[in-house]
């Protein structure tokens, strides 16, 4: 019998369709073969990417040269520009503004070959507290309101570059996801007075049928409701709202506790294309009791097609728990 259920944060509902369910196993995935060509972001070809915004390399080194070991640089094709005027303006009922934000590339390592599950957990803490580093300068401007920091890795999760990198996207509103996330973790607070995720943890620990992997200080679960097949939550175990106020010691689990999901994901599902977002409190906010920054991974296994974009729902074919199952008897 298919299941429906419903996301505690924001109210969503998904189907878990056991009558077309599948196996984990069921979703080993081809991997792809390798683009080849010219890439702008290998070393020795800085001259082919915008100047460099900020860059991990040894003392003394030029910028925009080679010998770099994580490089920053705005992107070549914005969504958004920093220069310019907000402009907020209307036609009738209907409101726009000029597309002022930023658009930044984050490119973790210098070896084209890598992937991110590839990397020593010391270079995935450094992506993370480059992360830190960008959000905090971005959030002098006060023009902007919101950074989404994600990755997307394969050409099916929409990467366009196969060479490892991350983006972070600067927008002057915060997006309506993270308001419809954020108004839910609200009003949960304002009815029982206790952080949701906070809540979420709690229980994901006590019941233990959703836990993939724990840690001192990180926990990863599949969420109850997953709009797709071995999606996973990462989550601080301590409350915590803003995660650019994370410190280097934090960091240092978070990209322990990565890389073991990215393991764990890669030997499942034989190196899967990808999304992982993080979610963070926007950056004009302080310290909120009832929101809890968190990262969303979610491997590209199905696809989304008519019904989820006419209706919202999405259709999972394998329950969280059998993906929790499975990927916690994978030892890395």
């Amino acid at each position: 019998m298919p299941e429906l259920r419903k996301d505690p944060v924001i109210g969503r509902w998904v189907i878990i369709s056991t009558e077309r369910g599948r196996r984990p196993s069921d979703f080993v995935h081809i991997r792809e073969q390798k683009r080849g060509g010219f890439c702008p972001f290998c070393p020795g070809n800085e001259d082919k990417t915008p100047p460099e915004i900020f860059a991990v390399r040894p003392s003394g080194s030029s910028p925009n040269t080679p010998g770099w070991s994580l490089r920053v640089v705005p992107n070549k094709y914005p969504a958004l520009r920093v220069e310019g005027e907000l402009n907020r303006r209307g036609e009738g009922i209907y409101d726009m503004m000029n597309g002022i934000g930023a658009h930044e590339v984050i490119i973790e390592t210098p070896d084209h070959q890598k992937t991110l599950g590839d990397l020593d957990t010391t270079v995935i803490q450094e992506t993370f507290k480059v992360f830190r580093e960008r959000i905090l300068d971005l959030r002098k401007d006060t023009r902007l309101k919101y950074v989404m920091v994600f990755k997307n890795h394969g050409a099916e999760a929409g990467a366009s570059l196969e060479h490892s990198h991350s983006q972070l996207i600067a927008t002057p509103i915060i997006p309506k996801t993270v308001i419809e996330e954020m108004e839910g973790a609200r009003k949960y607070f304002g009815f029982k007075e206790r952080c949701i995720y906070c809540d979420i943890i709690r229980q994901e620990l006590k019941d233990g049928l959703r836990l993939v992997y724990e840690e001192e200080q990180f926990l990863a679960i599949e969420p109850f409701a997953p709009r797709f097949p071995f999606e996973t939550w990462i989550l601080p175990k301590r409350h915590a709202s803003h995660f650019e106020a994370s410190t280097d010691e934090i960091l240092r689990h978070l990209a322990l506790t990565l890389k073991v999901v990215l393991q764990k994901i890669n030997r499942a599902l034989q190196d899967p294309p990808y999304n992982f977002v993080l979610h963070t409190s926007p950056m004009q906010e302080d310290h909120l009791d009832y929101y809890h920054w968190h990262i969303e991974f979610m491997p590209k296994l199905t696809r989304v097609a008519g019904f989820e974009w006419g209706t919202g729902f999405y259709i999972n074919p394998t329950r969280p728990e059998d993906a929790a199952k499975y990927l916690g008897e994978i030892v890395v």
